[in-house]
């Protein structure tokens, strides 16, 4: 993947601002995620062991602001190559929804962080509020994608920020509307949800994949690239992640679809490159 740094100007840089649990000790990603996967294939609330009373508090902090920023210069390339992937995928649609694009811009975190939509942690991996239109990500996700989830690369790194700008489309477009309670199951309406962002994130491969776009501002894929997005969007599918927790397979408690869907919904967007082909609710939906 080729890519050119930018002015951040994509990016709300908050990894300065602590973001630990109140009363709690800290806890590291790995923990986090493993913490997440059991609530959620078990239906307890792992997460309220975190807090006495379930609910997730920033600690106080004094003087009001943010403490310096130490970073690797691994990891401010990191920083930099979101903010490319995030201005760029915003220029693709902002090209093919016209005016009707609002952009808005990636909250980079650690731990954990204050949004629209409550208290969101590390734990959750990278995620979409569409009460504020922030794409929330903790970087350290990232190494979780390739260690964890065998899904190394920098264009699966692309293709979960693109994930989450997808779900940005749906909001201004007023399809997570369509979810409502439905909020599990193969042939639920929030796997359809999650299908349609990950055939956003392929609209965008397309555009990404055009040869001769690469210039300031613009990302362009190599060869190979799109296997490691193809890798990434079957690492996460909810079989995959069932299985990894030692569970059966429960497509009752999909809420994200399997490793099989979600490439091919994928695939389906990178592809095609058109929106109108990425009717998630009208396939899967019963």
């Amino acid at each position: 993947m080729r890519w050119s740094s930018g002015d951040r100007n994509d990016i709300e840089d908050r990894r300065g601002s602590g973001g630990r649990f109140g009363g709690a000790a800290p806890i590291g990603i790995g923990g986090l995620v493993l913490l997440l996967v059991l609530s959620w294939v078990t239906g307890t609330d792992f997460l309220s062991l975190l807090g006495g009373s379930g609910a997730l508090a920033p600690v106080e902090t004094t003087g009001g602001d943010a403490a310096p920023i130490q970073a690797s210069p691994e990891e401010e390339r990191m920083v930099d190559f979101v903010d490319a992937v995030a201005r760029d995928t915003q220029d693709v649609w902002e090209r093919l929804l016209g005016n009707r694009y609002r952009r808005t811009k990636v909250v980079l975190f650690r731990d954990a962080t204050q949004t629209g939509c409550g208290f969101g942690d590390a734990a959750t991996g990278p995620f979409y509020c569409p009460a504020d239109q922030h794409v929330y990500l903790d970087l350290s996700f990232f190494a979780e994608l390739s260690r964890r989830f065998g899904a190394p690369g920098d264009f699966a790194q692309a293709y979960v920020i693109a994930h989450e700008f997808g779900h940005h489309v749906q909001n201004i477009l007023g399809l997570n509307e369509r979810v409502g309670d439905d909020r599990a199951g193969p042939n639920s309406a929030a796997v359809a949800l999650e299908l349609q962002a990950d055939c956003f994130a392929g609209i965008w491969g397309h555009e990404a994949s055009q040869g001769g776009r690469f210039a300031v501002g613009k990302v362009e894929l190599d060869p190979g690239d799109t296997e490691e997005a193809l890798q990434a969007a079957a690492a996460i599918g909810d079989d995959r992640l069932q299985k990894m927790a030692g569970s059966r397979v429960a497509p009752e408690k999909f809420t994200h679809g399997s490793s099989a869907q979600r490439v091919e919904w994928f695939r389906r967007g990178m592809q095609a490159g058109d929106a109108r082909r990425c009717d998630t609710f009208a396939a899967v939906t019963q």
